[in-house]
């Protein structure tokens, strides 16, 4: 495994394992099942693992693997596990939260997890047009000086939002953005932006939700509905950079370096995104430990100039998704925006 170091005392692995799927919304979680496949990662060396306060039930699970993982390994490997959470604040609470709030949902996730401090709070703010967004962010910050977290980052905040953070003293030290080789979206401004506060990138959708696999590989096009949400939103993205057949072919290319290397697309299409500049880690999502081989391979890849010619060949026939980082996701009223759920601490609770 891969590492990085986010901060002096904050070393993370370069794939992280992203812990959504355990909210059940692909069936039911089995909870003890659950928590020894989060040992079997931690034990290979991925001990980095992404989760957020809106995740139902995961921060309570990981809170569960943290006490068991002490007291099966000893606190030496506990010390070695970062937990990366969120701080989501429902749309209708944007601009009617206090300091005391925002505290008091901080030590929800506390509690929840186990720990006397946070690793990572990642921020997100859903309407930049509602006032609140920096003080809040402000607030995080005294948070850490206070003890409660260890470092402040954030999640789908484009460039100028970023900027602006850094220049009010928000102690940021990751963004977290979607990032693919469907969707270069922060290499637009954010990735030198970022480069230049100190602020790394952690990626999601790295695998586009599955579509970048070889289940799709020379399928038709799948027509709407699909069967969640997540393929939903890749599949618009898809249509974004060009349709199923540009995108057909970009899976053919993935294909061509993973026989190359002995491996598969996914694996290709994460290690992609984690070679680009500014990038600390991958987020790959996993439900259970047969994923835990394929998550490894991605740190043991080289790609090299031969496989980004395969690859860049398409890429230059695609067409980028619009706008600035997370930009059409804001928009509520598109169809990006409107499949969105903005309310989900409230389900939470």
């Amino acid at each position: 495994m891969q590492y990085a170091e986010l901060s002096d005392d904050h070393r993370i692995s370069r794939v992280i394992r992203g812990n959504w799927q355990l909210a059940g919304g692909h069936g039911p979680v089995d909870r003890a099942g659950s928590i020894a496949d989060l040992a079997a990662f931690a034990d290979a060396g991925i001990v980095t693992f992404d989760c957020a306060d809106i995740y139902t039930g995961v921060e309570e699970i990981i809170g569960e693997f943290r006490q068991a993982y002490r007291q099966e390994r000893g606190q030496a490997a506990l010390d070695r596990i970062r937990v990366h959470t969120k701080f989501v604040p429902d749309l209708d609470k944007l601009g009617k939260m206090s300091r005391q709030s925002v505290e008091a949902a901080i030590d929800v996730s506390l509690a929840r997890l186990r720990t006397e401090r946070l690793d990572l709070v990642q921020f997100h703010w859903w309407d930049y047009a509602v006032e609140g967004w920096l003080e809040t962010a402000g607030w995080l910050g005294e948070l850490r000086q206070a003890g409660k977290i260890r470092n402040v980052g954030g999640t789908n905040f484009d460039t100028p939002h970023v900027v602006a953070m850094c220049e009010a003293g928000v102690p940021l030290v990751s963004m977290q953005v979607q990032y693919s080789v469907l969707d270069t979206r922060p290499e637009r401004q954010m990735v030198a932006a970022a480069r230049e506060r100190g602020v790394q990138l952690l990626c999601y959708g790295s695998v586009a939700g599955g579509f970048l696999s070889e289940k799709w590989l020379g399928v038709a096009r799948p027509q709407m509905p699909l069967e969640n949400r997540s393929l939903t939103k890749y599949a618009l993205i898809i249509e974004e950079i060009g349709g199923w057949g540009v995108f057909q072919d970009l899976l053919a290319a993935l294909r061509a370096v993973a026989d190359r290397h002995g491996t598969d697309i996914a694996t290709v299409a994460s290690r992609w995104v984690l070679d680009r500049p500014g990038v600390a880690g991958v987020i790959v999502g996993a439900r259970n430990r047969s994923h835990l081989a394929s998550n490894l391979a991605i740190a043991d890849l080289t790609l090299d100039a031969e496989d980004h010619r395969t690859i860049d060949a398409v890429r230059a026939r695609m067409t980028m998704p619009p706008g600035k980082v997370y930009e059409i996701e804001r928009d509520r009223e598109g169809r990006h925006g409107s499949i969105m759920h903005y309310s989900l601490n409230s389900k939470v609770a």
